[in-house]
């Protein structure tokens, strides 16, 4: 089958450097097309992230592939999106205002930005979660008379809270949730705000958004498709989320309270089993399972297991009975932001989207 031809916008940042080096091998993409801010535009890739001292700015811990090193940078405001069957687009909010219904005019695009995650018409899509809201796209390319669409990711955050509640939804319902993230440094990319000497030897115990966020996109994606809208799940959600001094991997702390009672053995079950139909159709990013469940009482951790399954696993741990919430149970988690939470957890979605022959 023949590739399908990617455009990268925002290519330059770190959210489209994780797209280049998640893509350069990928079996069913190619990268076409490269687009940025107009102070990179003309330039050879390699040229637009090297710095004036002659460093190289390339965040990855993958090698950048030299064929995408040599691809010519375009200007984001004028990329033409026909020349492609589909654009990632990873640039910040005010400029996915922007730009993306743009694109979207022509192609599909793929987001990894907030701007268009509240519109009713725009599904928010986990892998393996709510891949049933792909009917909203027909709604949205009528209502806004596009041949492509939207669609963002969610809120890197979510990502590792969603894909562990639903299962829980799913086997006995849910009344509330409480959570509080241990947010890595990463989530922040390299914008102002999280320098050296804030985060070292701290914990910063508020980032700006990033709460409601939570508690509003998971509603959304764990709620129900019906007709043209998705009608949000009814359970509250309750979020503190900090900064600490971790690289990669959010852990976050769940204390969920159950519709229906359920053992440890019962939620640990329908946890490690959850998404075996999503998996058995052998995306290329798909990982053998989404969750893992740990009985080490030192479990999980950022540095040894955010990167299980090249990062597109969800480990959780430390599973025990909330004594406080009604049917209560607690866990933690760890979830790679930059991976599952990212630009891998983006090509995940659009190989689901090619799959079902929206793309």
């Amino acid at each position: 089958m023949q590739k399908k031809k990617v455009a990268i916008i925002g290519a330059t940042g770190l959210a489209g450097q994780q797209f280049l080096a998640s893509l350069a091998r990928h079996p069913g993409f190619e990268v076409a097309a490269l687009a940025a801010s107009a102070r990179s535009a003309g330039k050879c890739y390699r040229e637009a992230i090297t710095h004036e001292s002659g460093s190289l700015q390339w965040f990855c811990p993958e090698p950048l592939s030299p064929a995408l090193a040599d691809l010519p940078v375009q200007e984001a405001r004028t990329f033409d999106a026909r020349t492609v069957d589909l654009v990632f687009a990873a640039v910040e909010s005010d400029a996915a205002r922007e730009l993306e219904p743009i694109y979207a005019r022509t192609t599909p695009v793929v987001s990894t930005a907030s701007a268009f995650r509240d519109e009713p018409d725009v599904p928010i899509f986990i892998p393996g979660v709510n891949l049933e809201h792909d009917g909203l796209i027909a709604v949205q390319k009528a209502r806004r008379g596009w041949q492509g669409f939207i669609t963002p990711i969610p809120n890197c955050t979510v990502t590792g809270l969603a894909i562990t509640l639903k299962p829980l939804q799913d086997a006995f319902g849910i009344q509330s949730v409480l959570m509080t993230s241990l947010q890595a440094c990463s989530g922040a990319g390299r914008s102002p705000g999280v320098i050296g000497l804030d985060i070292i030897d701290n914990v910063i115990p508020y980032i700006p958004k990033e709460e409601e966020k939570v508690q509003r996109e998971a509603q959304k994606i764990l709620g129900r498709l019906e007709g043209d809208h998705i009608v949000p799940a009814n359970w509250a959600v309750s979020a503190t989320c900090t900064r600490v001094p971790v690289l990669e991997g959010h852990t976050e702390a769940v204390n969920v309270s159950l519709e229906r009672s359920a053992s440890l053995a019962d939620v640990k079950s329908v946890l490690a089993e959850f998404g075996r139909n999503f998996i058995s159709r052998r995306l290329p990013s798909s990982p053998s399972r989404l969750i893992q469940v740990t009985d080490e009482p030192f479990r999980p951790q950022p540095r040894r297991d955010r990167d299980t399954e090249d990062g597109m696993v969800t480990t959780v741990g430390r599973l025990r009975v909330d004594p406080v919430l009604s049917n209560g149970i607690k866990y933690v988690l760890v979830s790679h932001n930059t991976k599952m939470g990212a630009a891998k957890g983006a090509i995940l979605v659009a190989e689901h989207l090619v799959d079902r022959g929206l793309i």
